[in-house]
């Protein structure tokens, strides 16, 4: 049988697998990010390749039409607003489910030809606050720790990230590494104790919102011991005194930690030189998360615990291609290969590349704005492409609403979903295992992920639906590619002009890449320069990317908001081990819904004698935005005043359980919720 080596299409881990046409699914022993290891989800993606809810054909209006028809519609709608009202009248939503190929032609024609940034991504929800604290830090959007520092390190912090069942292939790394040296530390920060924190050697159930505080307490503690590496501080960072100083009117109290859980992290941390610092979504969805990630990085920058083997900040990315998607400009305020639009010398440079008669010139609109602003009139045709906002955007009901007041909506996507639903047009796109293309993990590795099964029906590839509705709003020349592999030539070769500008990402060495080395591409992290193919440890000299090559450390400070009443309660929200985001592919896996088979909440027993509910009933809870409906489980893990809903539910698979419409549109977990009971 004809064996394919392509990617996971899950979790920013970046898992090798190996896929026959007959749907079986190994893991890829020579695969650098899993050497061959599997989750649960990985293990079954063979279960969820059938065609049930697939898009098949172009539809308009809800009735069948034929390719040329559809395209054409698309095309003259987004060129009749661009026309009538102007360049930003028009929005692309996107995913980071899309291949870089697909990011970034999509990403050339909203920026460079029809001249808005108004194209963001899902990814911004839970990867902005990261991108934002490393270019307030660094200069640019640098991640700068391998994941064979993980297996180095001494101690290794993961702040609020469930890792072994969300990226459970990198803490089957850790636990192997754990068992050849004992003496590793773990150590988790999480308002629950998850799967992770059961495996730590300590376990910080800290107030939610709380990480600002606990890691300036950490800078404190750091300089009272004198343990800040003054000589780095003084020759390569910026901000320390400021910072110190913001740092020391903190008060550990909104840590919600007691003195002795403080002090025993700060001996783990402070002690150990080789400590990798990991954060993911509990850090980067909140109104404060631009700051957490300062706040780490802080602690790094001020003892020189950076740039070497075994040490860092380390910002775990959530989905396959979140991190190709910030490559290629896939964020409202971003050019593509980490270049500022506000910059006119970075836009002059793409627009040179793209031969480009227009580009944008200011940040467009990021997801929540882009949703209001559809709400708001302001947006007069619309692209939703391989993701569902309609179930994973906060305050779903009033993006549902929002969709519906755009005159013209086009959705592409490889399953019907609530937001295919809101559609004027729907594209069938190809899924994983019949796309080709490429994906960047969260360590910076570039892979392939490639075909092993034929397209079904009409089904397209997105860089292609893309680049066909370019070339009918008049840029032929421009979006004429002709496979994947001629849009990646394309785009390292625009990285290598990037790089003049002293950013960080460049794979201009892939410019001249042929067929057949791009269909044998094996897994690379970047930067590959035009001069070199090794590997350079970023920040290892001491160079960062701000003007005067030095880094800067952030003042940060972030109240926190407590419950105040019986009754209401902080929702804390996240994946369970066997599903994914909402359940489109995952869901089709008897085995996977086998683990946790309904919509739950998690509850401290204390609290539900509080309210007066009993486990196994159903619970309300309600907010400004909506309602939903779950079972309850009683969990001791559970830290009082809060609960916990998974995120995966949509009402596709349960009438009340779509816990995004109680979510706030400031993303902020410490939103405040009210609970109550619900008759059996």
């Amino acid at each position: 049988m004809n064996q394919v080596r392509t990617t996971c299409p899950y979790c920013g881990v970046g898992c090798g697998l190996i896929a026959t046409p007959k749907g079986e699914i190994i893991g890829d022993k020579d695969h650098p990010a899993n050497f061959g290891r599997l989750c649960s989800k990985g293990a079954a993606l063979g279960e969820t390749l059938g065609l049930e809810g697939r898009l098949l054909a172009p539809k308009i209006d809800g009735k069948r039409a034929d390719w040329d028809k559809a395209l054409d519609l698309v095309a003259s709608k987004f060129s009749d607003a661009v026309r009538d009202h102007g360049p930003d009248s028009v929005a692309f939503y996107v995913s980071g489910q899309l291949l870089t190929e697909d990011y970034y032609v999509a990403n050339k024609l909203m920026k460079g030809f029809i001249g808005s940034a108004n194209i963001d991504t899902n990814s911004r929800l839970c990867m902005a606050s990261s991108v934002a604290g490393h270019k307030r830090a660094f200069g640019t959007d640098t991640v700068p720790v391998n994941y064979t520092d993980l297996e180095e390190a001494d101690v290794i912090v993961l702040v609020g990230s469930n890792l072994a069942w969300c990226h459970p292939v990198l803490f089957q790394r850790i636990l192997a590494a754990k068992e050849q040296r004992p003496s590793m530390k773990i150590i988790t920060v999480d308002p629950r104790k998850t799967a992770t924190g059961k495996a730590a050697d300590l376990h910080l159930s800290i107030r939610p919102d709380g990480d600002t505080a606990l890691f300036n307490g950490l800078l404190v503690e750091i300089d009272r011991r004198g343990a800040v590496d003054q000589k780095y501080v003084n020759a390569h960072v910026n901000g320390f005194n400021v910072s110190l100083a913001m740092a020391e009117i903190t008060n550990s109290a909104d840590t919600g930690l007691s003195d002795a859980e403080l002090r025993a992290f700060y001996d783990l941390w402070i002690g150990a030189e080789k400590v990798v610092t990991v954060f993911s979504q509990g850090v980067n969805q909140s109104v404060a998360g631009t700051d957490k990630v300062n706040a780490i990085i802080n602690c790094h920058l001020a003892t020189g615990r950076i740039g070497r083997p075994g040490m860092g900040p380390f910002s775990i990315t959530g989905q396959p291609n979140a991190m190709g998607g910030r490559e290629v400009g896939g964020l409202a305020n971003m050019l593509a290969c980490h270049l500022d639009i506000e910059n006119p010398n970075h836009r002059g440079t793409v627009q040179k590349a793209w031969r480009s008669p227009t580009i944008c010139s200011k940040p467009g609109l990021k997801a929540v704005d882009l949703f209001q602003a559809c709400e708001q009139g302001k947006i007069k045709a619309l692209w939703i492409i391989s993701t569902n906002p309609a179930v994973s955007m906060p305050d779903a009901n009033a993006v549902i609403h929002a969709i519906g007041k755009v005159p013209f909506t086009v959705v592409t996507d490889v399953t019907h979903t609530d937001t295919t639903a809101l559609a004027d047009v729907l594209l069938p796109a190809t899924a994983w295992g019949e796309k080709s293309g490429s994906v960047t993990n969260s360590e910076r590795r570039i892979s392939r992920q490639r075909a092993f099964l034929l397209a079904p029906g009409e089904a397209k590839p997105d860089w292609e639906i893309i680049c066909e509705v370019a070339k009918r709003m008049g840029w032929h020349n421009a979006f004429s590619y002709t496979s994947p592999a001629d849009i990646f030539r394309e785009y390292a070769e625009i990285s290598g002009k990037a790089a003049i500008h002293g950013r960080d990402f460049d794979i201009g060495g892939f410019a001249a890449i042929s067929d057949t080395e791009y269909e044998s591409f094996e897994p690379q992290q970047w930067p590959v320069s035009r001069n070199t193919i090794s590997f350079e440890r970023f920040f290892e000299n001491g160079k960062f990317f701000h003007h005067d090559a030095k880094a800067r450390m952030l003042p940060v400070s972030s109240p926190t908001v407590r419950p105040d009443a019986i009754g209401v309660f902080r929702l804390n929200t996240g994946r369970i081990r066997d599903q994914w985001h909402t359940m489109t592919r995952s869901g089709k896996s008897a085995r996977l819904s086998q683990h946790l088979a309904e919509p739950f909440v998690e509850m401290h027993p204390d609290d539900a004698n509080q309210i007066a509910i009993k486990e196994t009933e159903l619970l309300e809870i309600t907010s400004p935005q909506g309602r939903a409906v779950v079972r309850v489980i009683f969990a001791p893990n559970v830290q009082r005043g809060t609960v916990f809903v998974p995120m995966h539910w949509s009402s596709a698979n349960s009438s009340t359980d779509r816990k995004s419409v109680v979510e706030g549109k400031r993303v902020d977990p410490g939103g405040r919720r009210s609970i109550k009971k619900k008759n059996k």
